[in-house]
């Protein structure tokens, strides 16, 4: 069936986005699935999927991720878990759990070395991305988080068209230039018919250790006017934060302290009833 990308609501097509979508396990129950989405790299879309299921988690829902950055997967070192750690029967693969007991699927758990380099083309990538939902054992999950890769390419546009998402939170950092790739990733939700929740601002400001001040390295935030032009929320906005990365480094995400997620929490409940 051809790719739609255009609005079918007065279209005598059927061409739907509905007819891609990809059964999940038969073993599994996911209710709600979010995708979070960086117009380009390196501006912390993995910290944000990272807290925002161990906020999920805190309020007492079952929460996963589904780790699609295949080419940069970093989830399973934050969360502490090993090379090698899936185990599978003949009725899918077992995602390994976190301390915590959120369930976590990434490529480098497959691997048996962390360094690995996957050296995949396109398809293949997308292929695994869509096994990752339909051959891994979810069983009961209110909230999966989708960590996928930057841009608008084969891996987005496969979760996108894919996986039957009830919205995306798209990540971005105040730079000018980075505004503007975020607004890329706007209008690729916008095409494909999938629902803003929101956005999140990372490396927002700093605030100095010895007088308190609020630093902005990267200058003034532009993501409230944002925000705004696109009728969404501002989920939050988050500061160049040692600790953080730290926690991250050493594996226990689920260690960090702080309200960073609530409002993101707060929407995204109100939002995927």
């Amino acid at each position: 069936m051809a790719e739609c990308s255009h609005d079918c609501s007065s279209c005598s097509q059927k061409c739907s986005k509905e007819s891609l979508i990809e059964p999940q396990n038969k073993a599994s129950n996911v209710k709600r699935i979010i995708g979070v989405v960086s117009g380009k790299g390196g501006v912390g879309k993995s910290l944000v999927t990272s807290m925002l299921a161990v906020t999920m988690q805190r309020r007492g829902y079952k929460t996963a991720i589904l780790d699609a950055d295949i080419t940069g997967p970093s989830i399973p070192r934050s969360f502490g878990l090993k090379c090698g750690s899936v185990e599978g029967t003949d009725i899918g693969m077992f995602p390994p759990k976190s301390k915590t007991g959120i369930e976590i699927m990434s490529v480098n758990l497959l691997m048996d070395e962390e360094t690995k380099p996957v050296v995949w083309r396109g398809p293949v990538i997308a292929g695994v991305v869509k096994q990752f939902w339909t051959d891994v054992v979810w069983g009961e999950v209110d909230y999966m988080f989708v960590d996928m890769p930057p841009g608008t390419g084969d891996v987005p546009l496969t979760v996108f068209q894919s996986l039957p998402l009830d919205g995306i939170v798209i990540v971005g950092s105040p730079q000018e230039l980075v505004s503007m790739i975020v607004e890329k990733a706007v209008n690729m939700a916008s095409l494909m018919n999938v629902k803003l929740l929101g956005l999140v601002e990372n490396y927002s400001y700093i605030i100095c250790p010895d007088c308190g001040k609020v630093i902005r390295p990267y200058g003034e935030s532009k993501i409230e006017a944002l925000a705004r032009s696109y009728s969404t929320d501002v989920l939050a906005a988050l500061p160049i934060d040692p600790s953080l990365a730290s926690l991250c480094d050493k594996g226990v995400i689920e260690l960090f302290e702080g309200d960073y997620m609530e409002r993101a929490a707060d929407i995204i409940e109100k939002h995927t009833k």
